[in-house]
């Protein structure tokens, strides 16, 4: 049997396995043996990423429910809609600009004076998403005009990239090409800067044609020099607005209606809120800070919480029973 057949001959495994234990044969077929982070589904037991001391789940019953709406549903309903900063890279997208050469040293500690006091506010678990929400604004606004009197040019941008300590999640190659190579719709929904973000994943060689990037982009004059910013502000917790924006969007990819999304923050949790006719979702979200602080929070708004996992092996252990 040739490469091809094996593989089709697998998935169709994997989807027989979803039509014979679902509904009420589901809960019949769970193995009763504890884990560390409740009881394992026979879907999940298949994939010993999941097996990992990062991987925490909530409702293991849950996730094996959804992962089988999404094995039943392939390619053809699949897309994904993701945040790049802490998500698909470990660091944050702005953070190679800060540290360039084309900004000066002043400019450089006044934005990690900005950091410092607004970063500790936006992970705080002890306050709401809209009080956050006026500090987040001020924070980004005040970096972006520190950018602009830089007088960024445009045309450095990929010697920046080339020259920054860059660093995408393991297995981030096979996450995008594999995407690629079925078809699946990539939204990549970013508070970071648009202009650097792209630049990343072109130099990585994942900027594939399924890829859609919604981020803060730079504008630029004629002379190629940085003059402002694009569009509505997008950060950490406006997302909703953002995916309501791109309702059009959303509306061109209306019969994909499963979604794997991928974040780091509670804002991420809005990012799928524009997609009409949702039947499965999954939530993965990567919990790099604060962790004893966060982590029962992050449990109950995510479906799967990665704790301090530098690598896309879940996501792509997923991706492998899907398509």
């Amino acid at each position: 049997m040739d490469r091809t057949a094996v593989v089709k001959v697998g998935a169709a495994a994997s989807a027989s396995v979803c039509v014979v234990f679902g509904g009420v044969a589901l809960a019949q077929y769970i193995v009763a043996k504890k884990k560390r982070a409740g009881k394992k589904t026979k879907i999940i037991e298949m994939m010993p990423q999941f097996e990992k001391s990062t991987v925490h789940i909530r409702d293991p019953e849950r996730v094996e429910q959804i992962i089988c709406g999404l094995i039943k549903g392939g390619a053809s309903k699949l897309q994904i809609i993701t945040d790049f900063d802490m998500t698909i890279s470990k660091f944050a997208i702005n953070d190679i600009i800060d540290d360039c050469k084309m900004v000066t040293d002043e400019c450089r500690q006044k934005l990690m004076q900005l950091k410092n006091k607004y970063y500790p506010i936006e992970i705080d678990p002890h306050l709401t998403m809209e009080e956050k929400y006026p500090f987040m604004v001020e924070w980004y606004f005040k970096s972006h005009s520190l950018l602009v009197e830089q007088r960024l040019e445009k045309d450095k941008l990929p010697e920046v990239v080339r020259e920054s300590d860059v660093a995408l999640r393991e297995g981030y190659e096979q996450f995008f090409d594999r995407l690629h190579q079925h078809n699946v719709p990539v939204f990549i929904f970013s508070a970071g800067l648009g202009d650097v973000l792209e630049e990343v994943i072109r130099q990585a060689g994942v900027y594939h044609s399924n890829i859609k990037v919604v981020s803060n982009f730079m504008d630029f004059d004629d002379n190629g020099v940085l003059r402002g910013f694009k569009g509505e502000l997008i950060h950490v917790y406006n997302k909703h607005d953002g995916a309501l924006r791109s309702t059009d969007y959303f509306k061109q990819l209306r019969d994909y209606s499963n979604i794997i999304l991928l974040g780091d923050s509670m804002g991420d949790l809005t990012m799928a809120d524009g997609v009409p006719n949702v039947e499965n979702i999954l939530k993965i979200g990567f919990l790099n800070d604060k962790v004893e602080d966060r982590l029962d929070k992050y449990m109950d708004s995510y479906d799967i919480v990665l704790v301090k996992d530098e690598t896309l092996e879940v996501p792509n252990a997923i991706l492998q029973k899907v398509l």
